[in-house]
């Protein structure tokens, strides 16, 4: 199981929002540049970067994430603002490992089918799920669609990945279940990254076990110290073969 740590950025700093609110949120102290050059350092294969000011339109973090993706020795997995064909063209000319379509999965499915077959291992798609509905905008926009009838139109799309965000089990509250998950990575042929579900170590350990899981996008317990790095990834690797007695 991939580990990818988090980053969500506002006006060029790292930021945390409160209660998923993309208007409600809290800067960090650290350079989100070299932070990442530090969880390359630490072992991380990738890094999972959010463009908030893309999702909400007031301007882009493009200048620091194409820093990213041309000096931290990891993929750069980009999300926020993503909704057209050129997009993910520019991203992927820039070296973005992968891009990740959120609200254009909504508004424009055929876009991103009809983009998914020209880069079929570098588009995702995500998938926000709060109170039982997918939202859109940043969260600030509830669908009429239930999660696992909006995965279903995937079916047979070369989507390189799902990403399935509980936006209630990242939050803590009640009406978080891994059932979603679970349901959606068994009924999908696409691999399924689990975001807001790796909040402590011992969460990210049992993720690993659970079928079609490729997945783990860490931020909100790594950045307020639930976990170090280093120990995730440790725990997501796979659990070594037992050696057969010598008869």
């Amino acid at each position: 199981m991939i580990i990818y740590p988090y980053l969500a950025l506002r006006g060029g700093r790292a930021v945390l929002l409160a209660r998923g609110r993309v208007d409600d949120s809290t800067a960090y102290d650290f350079d989100p540049l070299e932070k990442a050059k530090e969880y390359a350092a630490a072992g991380a294969g990738w890094v999972h970067v959010v463009d908030l000011d893309a999702v909400v339109g007031t301007g882009d973090n493009r200048d620091l994430i194409t820093d990213m993706i041309h000096q931290v020795p990891a993929s750069i997995q980009v999300a926020g603002g993503i909704r057209s064909a050129e997009h993910v063209r520019d991203w992927a000319e820039t070296g973005a490992g992968r891009v990740v379509f959120g609200t254009a999965a909504v508004k424009t499915p055929q876009v991103v089918k009809e983009i998914s077959y020209a880069y079929p291992d570098q588009v995702a798609v995500s998938i926000d799920v709060w109170q039982g509905q997918v939202v859109i905008d940043g969260w600030r926009e509830t669908t009429a669609f239930e999660p696992l009838g909006f995965a279903a139109q995937f079916a047979g799309w070369p989507l390189s990945q799902i990403i399935l965000t509980d936006i209630d089990h990242d939050l803590e509250l009640p009406e978080s279940s891994l059932a979603l998950l679970t349901k959606l990575a068994s009924e999908t042929a696409t691999p399924v990254i689990a975001s807001g579900f790796a909040n402590s170590a011992d969460e990210i350990s049992s993720l690993k076990y659970l079928y079609n899981i490729s997945g783990a996008i860490v931020g909100r317990g790594l950045h307020d110290g639930s976990f170090r790095l280093e120990e995730v990834l440790e725990l997501a690797q796979p659990d070594p073969e037992p050696i057969a007695e010598l008869v």
